[in-house]
């Protein structure tokens, strides 16, 4: 007799950790299991993972989340995977084993490579292609440099036995069997993030391929995001022990996206950690951007048309308050920055543009670098902690003007997740800078969910979207108090100290 299929389990492998999670119908946590990876610093500006490693950590938490929750993996309708998007394997398809260390989306190292491959110096030459820069963030100029340090890898790429994946391909890969029968296989908002795949298209495009010349035996099929089609079943000899469909692939800030429950076209999500990442749902067409924003795949239900996105990336958020923390000792716990920021009213006329690593969307000026502007003899600790957590607040607020602009659509309300929500006084600011509700859901797993939510669509555990917008239920909402006179002169300050941040170095 068959087991009843009670849960949906998702797989999200990111940056530092790799968890797995099982949700139940209503789209709360079951149980669930984590454990940290290595990160490895080779040089500066480059950035490594062990796959292998990964690969290990994969299964633990898979293994440690069934037992402790005592659950049988006969009870799992369907796996979805979402991963931390742009990290770079290159392996051999006999064999399992990786040419070379991950390359990881932080990393640095193609730096010289895109400005070779810009036409005329100009970084945006394949803008209109692939919605994308040419910049050592994305995964095809990562490939190019592997295949280039190994010529033999280059060979083998040529006759497919050489092969390439993000971090979802690669675990997908040996969940199926590995080098006996993986599956090869990666969806649109990850295959978009290549630098290789045609915005429209949403197929490997071959001008690209020339350009940096990789090998298409080696690049994985882009099936949907949710693929009622099925990828694969996990092997009975890895980590479940049985077979059971996998159907949903994510990357990390899409698929936070798809557990907001963004589905309409102007909806946006913003997801508060280390950086701060913002994705507004677009609808069926690309949107190009001329603000600086990365037009993006959203997500592809089966054979419905693509959704698409914009993303703005904040690249230092909650990693300020941590600098606060560890090189100024004011605070000991990271948390404990509200409690210092509340001691004052205002920020005393100060403000703090985190520009440690040049500006990003929408100035784009990588000359610049950080400051705290506005010092008078009235200043103290706490005003200080304000303009910290406001720095985040005022950085969204541009991101999301340059993604009305961009989209010509009015945001209502913007849906909000990651570890800084749990700072009150940092969301209120921000739904009163933005002028519009700042929204907290019950589950902020929502990276997570959103992969469970891709997966579970695909074999039938739920139904459709309408069912899962019923699901989401809202924790907290923070409505703007501020005044137009007030937040126009907190912008025009603001704006005006970003200015002060130009062209620092020559």
């Amino acid at each position: 007799m068959m087991a009843e299929k009670k849960y949906v389990g998702a797989l999200d492998q990111g940056t530092t950790s790799t968890r797995f999670i099982l949700f139940n119908r209503e789209g709360e946590i079951v149980c669930s299991s984590q454990a940290e990876h290595r990160q490895l610093y080779p040089k500066a500006g480059l950035v490594e993972h062990d796959p292998q490693e990964i690969w290990e950590k994969t299964c633990h938490v898979i293994d440690k989340t069934l037992r402790e929750g005592g659950v049988d993996a006969e009870e799992i309708a369907s796996i979805g995977i979402t991963n931390q998007r742009e990290t770079t394997v290159v392996w051999d398809r006999r064999t399992g084993k990786p040419c070379h260390n991950a390359i990881v989306w932080q990393d640095t190292r193609t730096g010289e490579m895109c400005r070779q491959l810009a036409k005329g110096g100009d970084l945006n030459c394949y803008r209109d292609k692939t919605g994308l820069p040419l910049a050592t963030y994305f995964s095809g100029p990562k490939v190019r440099w592997i295949l280039d340090k190994y010529p033999e890898a280059y060979k083998a790429a040529k006759d497919g036995e050489v092969v390439f994946g993000t971090i979802d391909t690669w675990l997908l890969w040996n969940l199926t069997g590995g080098s006996a029968k993986g599956v090869h296989v990666t969806d649109p908002s990850n295959a978009g993030r290549t630098l290789l795949m045609g915005i429209s298209s949403l197929q490997w495009d071959e001008e690209m391929l020339k350009v940096m010349d990789i090998p298409r035996a080696m690049l994985p099929e882009i099936r949907p995001s949710s693929d009622p089609d099925l990828y694969g079943y996990t092997d009975p000899g890895g980590p479940f022990g049985r077979r059971i469909p996998i159907s949903g692939i994510l990357g990390d800030q899409q698929a936070a996206l798809f557990g907001q429950t963004c589905f309409s076209e102007g909806e946006a999500k913003s997801t508060y950690g280390t950086g701060s990442f913002l994705i507004m749902n677009t609808g069926e067409t690309p949107v190009p951007s001329g603000h600086g924003l990365l037009t993006t795949v959203g997500y592809k239900i089966g054979d419905k048309p693509a959704v698409y996105a914009l993303e703005g990336s904040i690249a230092v958020a909650g990693s300020l308050v941590q600098w606060f923390r560890d090189n100024f000792g004011l605070i000991k716990e990271s948390a404990e920055i509200e409690a210092l920021a509340n001691t004052v009213e205002d920020n005393g006329g100060i403000y703090f543009v985190p520009a440690f690593s040049g500006l990003f969307a929408p100035y784009w000026k990588s000359n610049a670098r950080g400051i705290i502007i506005g010092l008078t003899h009235y200043i103290n600790k706490g005003h200080v902690a304000r303009a910290i957590l406001e720095a985040t607040a005022f950085q969204t607020r541009e991101i999301l003007e340059a993604m009305e602009k961009d989209s010509g659509t009015r945001l209502k309300e913007l849906k909000v997740d990651g570890g800084m929500t749990a700072n009150e006084l940092l969301m209120q600011f921000q739904a009163d800078i933005l002028d519009v509700p700042v929204i907290r859901p019950r589950v902020t797993e929502t990276t997570s969910l959103g992969a469970a939510y891709a997966a579970g669509l695909a074999t039938g555990f739920w139904k459709g979207t309408e069912e899962l917008r019923e699901h989401w239920k809202i924790d907290k909402e923070w409505v703007p108090g501020m005044s137009v006179q007030k937040r126009e002169a907190f912008l025009g300050g603001w704006r005006k100290a970003v200015s002060r941040t130009f062209d620092w170095l020559d």
